[in-house]
């Protein structure tokens, strides 16, 4: 029999029992529609976080307080407050690999605007901070260096801030109290959306170090430094840098433990690049149980369709046919099977990725690369579980078939 033939009676056998095909079909769709939106909605999350870190900043790189000891009990991340402002000036000036360095100092604070407050987070920082998180200005402009030198109470807001705050007015060159102390707004920073925390970004107010720290916070240390790199190549080279210095400048001796704790943004990048990868395989591999379940559905139907079918292949036996061509045929009508369903199963796939993503509001991202996986996956599950119904059937003995009732 030519291929021609083969592909021919294969399509007139799945005519025959529409109902069981239509039937035997519709595992493989779950399976694979499964499989599609699973992995869509993975990548999507993976997608989304690469976003918010790159969001942070331009090759950042974050110095945080380390940990400290009080009676034995080690206090966690932020418990000392060896960081000062002198040392992000050292690293500024001491290490090659950094070209930008800003200290960051926090305090929560109620913002009040004639009729409007709001309350926010506030951070002092260097004129070099939008520059360090690659965060454009979307009017007006930022404070200067001499605004923190002399202690300017002047201040860039988020744009969540703006919102609540002004509305549709202009903020720029109004006056807003910041724990009642008056502050001038100079600027407004972009949107950027969440954090990898889920932080909103934009719910920020930023100002002069010097004033934050004496006058609103009342400290002499900083919660935190963050550096830039001009390439991220040279986050690692920056890293022992300042590891050197800080060590040098803290006084820690060769065999006690740092009491900074520093973070590139590679770091965060690999720590969420793993962790969405598992999550993206553990959606996968769930959603490709149901297309197992599929492939043994074929199984047992042409297993059935094999003993139906004996008589018939026995007089295709009789007249001529080789046990390849039996062979051939059984594992066309199951691949076949399998293929319609995997488009079908693509579709519906495609289909239930955006439903998620308009209703949930999850963000999902069905890639090319899925698309031909699922197929290729499919199409094997329909030769893998189509080959033993296929070789029972080329191997049946005509005489016997013909017997058969």
């Amino acid at each position: 029999m030519n291929l021609l033939m083969i592909i021919r009676v294969a399509l007139r056998a799945l005519r025959r029992n529409r109902m069981r095909s239509t039937l035997t079909v519709l595992g493989i769709i779950i399976g694979v529609a499964s499989v599609i939106a699973m992995i869509g909605i993975g990548q999507g999350a993976r997608a989304s976080v690469q976003s918010q870190i790159a969001s942070l900043g331009s090759n950042l790189v974050m110095i945080f307080s380390g940990s400290t000891s009080r009676g034995g009990v080690a206090m966690g991340w932020g418990a000392s407050s060896a960081l000062k402002e002198d040392d992000a000036k050292a690293i500024l000036a001491e290490c090659p690999s950094v070209v930008n360095v800003s200290p960051v100092v926090r305090s929560p604070g109620q913002v009040v605007f004639g009729d409007q407050n709001w309350s926010t987070s506030v951070q002092g920082v260097w004129a070099s901070y939008p520059e360090i998180r690659d965060w454009p200005l979307v009017a007006g402009a930022f404070f200067s260096d001499s605004d923190v030198r002399g202690s300017a109470k002047v201040c860039v807001i988020g744009k969540t801030v703006e919102d609540n705050l002004f509305g549709t007015s202009d903020p720029i060159g109004q006056t807003i109290r910041i724990k009642k102390l008056p502050f001038r707004v100079v600027g407004v920073l972009s949107s950027k959306g969440t954090d990898p925390r889920g932080q909103d970004q934009d719910d920020i107010i930023v100002a002069p170090l010097t004033v934050v720290q004496k006058q609103m916070a009342g400290t002499t240390s900083v919660n935190n430094i963050m550096a830039s790199t001009s390439s991220p190549l040279l986050a690692g080279q920056a890293i022992d840098e300042m590891t050197a210095l800080l060590r040098q400048r803290h006084r820690i001796g060769p065999n006690d433990n740092d009491d900074f704790i520093i973070r590139s943004q590679a770091d965060i990048a690999s720590t969420a690049e793993a962790t969405s990868q598992i999550m993206t395989m553990l959606l996968g591999s769930i959603a490709g149980v149901s297309l197992l379940v599929g492939g043994i559905g074929i199984m047992n139907i042409m297993l059935v369709s094999v003993t139906e079918r004996t008589r018939e292949i026995g007089i295709r036996l009789a007249v001529g046919a080789a046990e390849k061509d039996i062979l051939f045929q059984f594992l066309l009508e199951a691949a076949l099977l399998s293929l319609v369903g995997g488009v079908i199963g693509v579709a519906l796939g495609i289909l239930t990725s955006q439903i998620v993503s308009s209703v949930a509001k999850w963000p999902t991202l069905v890639s090319p690369a899925s698309i031909v996986l699922s197929l290729c996956f499919s199409g094997l599950v329909g030769i893998f579980f189509g080959f033993y119904p296929a070789r029972k059937a080329s191997r049946l003995d005509p005489i016997e078939a013909l017997r058969y009732e």
